[in-house]
């Protein structure tokens, strides 16, 4: 594990690069993470997602798949891809302090 400065807080991050504790997550840690991966401004379809994710997170114990995303959150992959460009399960979860998303390579 490795620990960095976010947001001016000090975190964990595990050996895949993704939090090693949720509950270390806030919204000024999201929008630093957002422009790691290349987002410049989080908007309210990207909060929408967001929060989908966590919720869904502390409902089953694992970052939601894109099938879920669409599924269960109402959001089209088009826009998923949209919003979280090249490879959107591993950014969504990044960017919402989860571990990395099962079947991500």
């Amino acid at each position: 594990m490795t620990s960095r400065e976010i947001a001016g807080k000090t975190i964990e991050f595990d050996e895949d690069g993704f939090l090693a504790n949720p509950q270390d997550w806030d919204k000024d840690v999201a929008q630093e993470l957002a422009h790691e991966v290349g987002i410049d401004e989080l908007t309210a379809s990207h909060w929408q997602v967001i929060e989908f994710s966590r919720s869904d997170f502390d409902e089953r114990g694992e970052a939601p798949t894109l099938r879920r995303l669409k599924v269960a959150a109402g959001v089209p992959t088009k826009d998923l891809y949209e919003l979280f460009p090249k490879k959107p399960a591993k950014k969504i979860a990044y960017v919402s302090g989860l571990g990395k998303p099962h079947g991500c390579i």
